[in-house]
């Protein structure tokens, strides 16, 4: 959904300099702001003789704040970090023809006309909506949401952040004349036009992906006036020019601003580089987004249920998917360790994990307690005493317990997408940060039983950068970017060990009885 610099495994992979306009050998240039739960870059991407290649111009953390007691962001320093990468290409003289932003989902920015922004925006992991639910539900069934939006329930979605709102800040709400989450947010900061990307406006829990419009009465049943809504425009529309005053600030005359697919997963989706039927996807890095494309919404009450979401992806298909606790976990046990004085890169971290004990102790990577800030090895450590499981006792242990159960965690949430879609699943594509890790790549593929075919790494930069290509004539359709991405990199195949389908299936059944509490 749902992007401080945490994931070494988003670090960019050599590449060469090459890709395709038309029939001409022409390269073209375009800049992703790809902005990140833990970092943002600004990335280069060029498009030659039928090649992509990235180069990152710079990397900068997230802005993450605490202020009095809440979990926010720093949109206007994001905002400078952003000029600053736009600033390098224009000091190269590097002829830029588009620029876009992607973010995570959910987060939003309330404006003012005049004003930058209201308010300093919450993080979607405050412990504002830890109640959201409820408090919603006395408002407008859960049924009745499910019904209008098709998304999944997560506490952290805009629906329940705006609620909060709604009962807590109503006077912010009074003045604001307007609404973007982030990545449009960025985007509007850049050229001047608020504009609502279908694709991230999905993640709300305030968007019919039947009606392909806002569902106001979602909206208004929480007290939310639909005037702040802005305009729905759909993945890959050209927004402008960069305003007068960026360009005056940055260089890049030439470029323009375009909303590609403002939500990072529906990036990285667009450009798995998978072809045919039978597969399904995994954008793999804090969070770990598992599912297939879908001409259409899938919105029946077994995929309510079972907490599918409805979002959509390039050219309206649907990106029916569960969001999962991904890389997160081991995030945050890295940050515990650290804090304790014991310092460990995440390639050090899945070598430990790589020498421990196999399956000795699993968590349910689901639980509420595993999605919140906090010492995660204590919280690991809980739950093994818990459900009466060895304790991890070294880095490596806990960092195998977490891939492990994050493994088994993609095998039971791929068996449900084909009991829902009723489709065969014959093959696996993991792209995204996570990528880089071939540990969990070979445990997901034990796991699922699935044939894993890793990378590319930077695939929401590059979903980024192939829109705009579309967008601007230099590309011709999905099918197009996708070959594109196929012939610019070449995956890593991990095909499950046929040895080990016995422990995994025996572990298999311990997984599904563990509490997700």
């Amino acid at each position: 959904m749902i992007g401080i610099n945490l994931l070494d495994f988003e670090l960019v992979a050599p590449l060469g300099h090459v890709l395709y306009q038309g029939d001409k050998m022409t390269a073209t240039h375009y800049l992703a702001c790809d902005l990140g739960a833990e970092s943002g870059r600004v990335m280069l991407g060029t498009l030659e003789a039928g090649r992509v290649s990235l180069r990152e111009l710079h990397r900068f953390p997230s802005a993450v704040v605490r202020v009095s007691g809440t979990l926010r962001w720093d949109v206007l320093a994001i905002y400078q970090e952003i000029l600053r990468g736009l600033r390098v290409a224009g000091s190269e003289g590097i002829p830029v023809v588009g620029v876009s932003a992607d973010s995570w989902g959910v987060d939003y920015v309330l404006l003012k006309s005049g004003e930058p922004f209201l308010g300093v925006p919450f993080h979607y992991r405050d412990a504002r909506t830890d109640d959201g639910f409820e408090r919603v539900f006395r408002k407008i069934p859960r049924g009745d949401i499910f019904a209008r939006t098709g998304i999944q329930f997560m506490t952290l979605n805009t629906l329940y952040q705006l609620n909060d709102d709604v009962e807590k800040r109503p006077e912010l709400l009074a003045v604001a004349d307007g609404f973007l989450n982030m990545a449009d947010y960025f985007n509007y900061l850049l050229s001047g036009v608020p504009r609502a990307e279908v694709s991230l406006a999905s993640t709300t829990q305030m968007y019919d992906p039947l009606a392909r419009q806002w569902a106001g009465d979602i909206a208004r049943a929480v007290g939310f006036e639909c005037e702040l809504f802005p305009e729905l425009v759909s993945s890959g529309t050209v927004l402008g020019p960069l305003s007068p005053g960026v360009v005056e600030e940055v260089g890049l005359p030439a470029a323009r601003v375009v909303a590609t697919c403002s939500h990072d997963t529906a990036a990285a989706v667009a450009a798995v580089p998978a072809e045919g039927e039978g597969w399904a996807y995994l954008s793999s890095g804090t969070w770990s987004l598992l599912g297939v494309e879908l001409p259409e919404p899938l919105m029946t009450g077994e995929s309510e249920r079972l907490n599918f979401t409805n979002e959509v992806g390039y050219g309206g298909r649907i990106r029916f998917l569960k969001n999962i606790v991904g890389l997160w976990v081991v995030q945050e046990c890295r940050r515990a360790w650290a804090a304790g004085g014991r310092e460990f890169d995440y390639g050090e971290l899945t070598d430990l994990a790589g020498d421990a004990q196999p399956l000795r102790s699993l968590i349910q990577p689901a639980a509420a307690r595993f999605s919140k800030p906090g010492n995660m090895p204590e919280k690991i450590a809980s739950y093994c005493r818990e459900t009466a499981q060895p304790v991890p006792e070294t880095p490596g242990e806990f960092v195998r317990c977490a891939l492990e159960s994050l493994a088994l965690l993609y095998g039971q949430t791929l068996r449900e997408l084909r009991m829902v879609t009723g489709r065969e699943i014959q093959r696996l594509h993991i792209v995204g940060g996570g990528s880089r890790n071939a540990l969990l790549n070979q445990l997901a593929a034990d796991a699922t039983g699935l044939t894993v075919r890793a990378g590319p790494v930077e695939a929401t930069a590059l979903g980024n950068v192939l829109i705009q290509a579309i967008a601007l004539g230099h590309l011709k359709s999905l099918e197009a970017l996708r070959q594109v991405v196929r012939d610019s990199f070449d995956p890593q195949v991990f095909a499950p060990a046929p040895t080990d389908a016995g422990r995994w299936e025996e572990a298999g059944v311990r997984f599904a009885t563990l509490p997700i509490a």
